[in-house]
């Protein structure tokens, strides 16, 4: 990076995919949106980043994860919020582009320049959008690039000095600097340009989510911030390495895309009080459950029902790589947990973080472990739990987040407008014109 500081470590907090919004479906006094906005301002009063929604497509898929959908969830919160970014994690595979592009355009505007995509491919939910089954990995980020090529051009549509003020509070419009993008492509055919005005980020930030081979050509070409599982220091060392690299020979700018982890934290008063919370989380596991949701880190193709928990997975009923038409990137992740030799019983405790970074110990042992990876150049952005829950709350907003501050890693106020300007991310590339045939 060429600025004479570090970039500071931006942070990210959830704000969907808590139980609570069942019971506020059913009580009249309240509203399914009441408790991430309190999150939402907790989150903006300690100075995060951004706030995150995750989804999901399918009933029961993972929970209560998918009960609320991330834009209009979003627009929400944008009412009650003025600095932090939203971030809405959307399939590609299931949408058309022009509608993305209004909708993230919409979103962009509402919240004066807050709006984040998280585009995903999904890897369930094909069963409500028709009759024809998930597609291939490698079709769905095909449909991806070409998804991301057309919003990215809609965007762009509007030339600078397509809208301009009068002077007297009103706008003038001149016709001729909005172009359409005349895209015919394999999966799409889009007219445009734009009809909703020029944003005020000009694009939202672009995340992606996703790490198999697929994934990660699509995030070193478009993603200005990569969201990823990667359980330890060596895996991130490697997979930065592997996506910058890509980004870099694409022609893109040094440090991109930024990287984001998500720490699935165990937090402590003491060291011990951590050890013993994660031996009871562990003694409390569902084994039954967690067969199930371990077979579907592996793609759902295996049966785990029968094995013993205290031994490892035969070698023999691990997928192929290639065989798997769901989250290739989670299933290289549990498939190298299995080949170390860890019991099913030890992979089932694992796959409660889903592949994710997970840490136990005191707030200050937490920013150790997040001091590393920063550090070493792999965390750039990293999303932290346990606002939702006032047991943990106190332990990230009076614990783990002013020792990162006092040690000059996490920034003290929000430095921008937009949250583009708050990730202090390098200019966008300049219009290419946005014609295509």
């Amino acid at each position: 990076m060429s600025s004479a500081r570090p970039r500071p470590l931006k942070t990210v907090t959830g704000v969907s995919g808590a139980v609570s919004v069942y019971a506020a479906a059913i009580d009249p006094t309240d509203t399914t949106v009441a408790s991430s906005i309190e999150i939402a301002k907790i989150a903006e009063a300690n100075k995060f980043d951004a706030l995150f929604a995750a989804d999901l497509l399918s009933f029961g898929a993972q929970g209560a994860i998918g009960a609320q959908e991330p834009l209009i969830f979003l627009s929400a919160l944008s009412a009650v919020t003025t600095h932090v970014g939203l971030i809405a994690t959307v399939t590609s595979t299931f949408h058309h582009p022009f509608n993305l592009a209004r909708l993230f355009g919409t979103l962009d505007h509402v919240s004066n320049g807050r709006a984040a995509w998280n585009v995903v491919t999904s890897s369930v939910g094909e069963e409500n959008y028709g009759d024809q089954g998930l597609p291939s990995p490698e079709e769905r980020y095909a449909r991806a690039t070409e998804a991301l090529e057309v919003v990215n051009a809609l965007f762009d549509s509007w030339e600078p000095g397509a809208l301009t003020p009068d002077g007297r509070g009103d706008a003038v419009l001149d016709a001729t600097k909005v172009r359409p993008i005349e895209h015919a492509g394999q999966y799409f055919t889009v007219q445009g340009p734009l009809n909703i005005p020029p944003l005020p980020q000009r694009r939202p930030v672009q995340f992606q989510a996703g790490q198999s081979v697929g994934g990660i050509g699509l995030g070193a070409r478009f993603a200005e911030v990569v969201f990823t599982s990667l359980p330890t220091l060596d895996d991130a060392l490697t997979y930065t390495k592997t996506v910058r690299a890509r980004a870099s020979d694409l022609g893109r700018a040094p440090g991109l895309p930024l990287i984001m982890s998500s720490l699935h934290a165990t937090y402590g008063a003491t060291e011990e009080q951590a050890r013993q919370l994660v031996r009871e989380e562990a003694e409390a596991t569902d084994f039954d459950t967690g067969r199930i949701r371990l077979a579907d880190m592996f793609g759902g193709g295996i049966d785990l029902s029968e094995l013993p928990l205290d031994q490892p997975i035969p070698q023999t009923l691990l997928p192929e790589l290639n065989s798997v038409n769901r989250r290739r990137g989670r299933v290289e992740i549990f498939t190298r947990l299995a080949a170390s030799g860890r019991t099913l019983r030890e992979l089932i405790i694992a796959s409660k973080d889903t592949g994710h970074w997970a840490a136990a110990g005191t707030p200050e042992q937490l920013a150790d472990a997040i001091e590393e990876r920063y550090r070493a150049g792999v965390l750039d952005v990293i999303s932290l739990g346990g606002l939702a829950d006032p047991r943990t709350r106190d332990f990230v907003t009076n614990g783990v987040l002013p020792e990162l501050r006092r040690r000059g890693i996490v920034g003290n106020d929000y430095i921008g407008n937009t949250f583009r300007e708050n990730l202090e991310l390098p200019a966008l590339p300049a219009r290419s014109g946005g014609a295509r045939g």
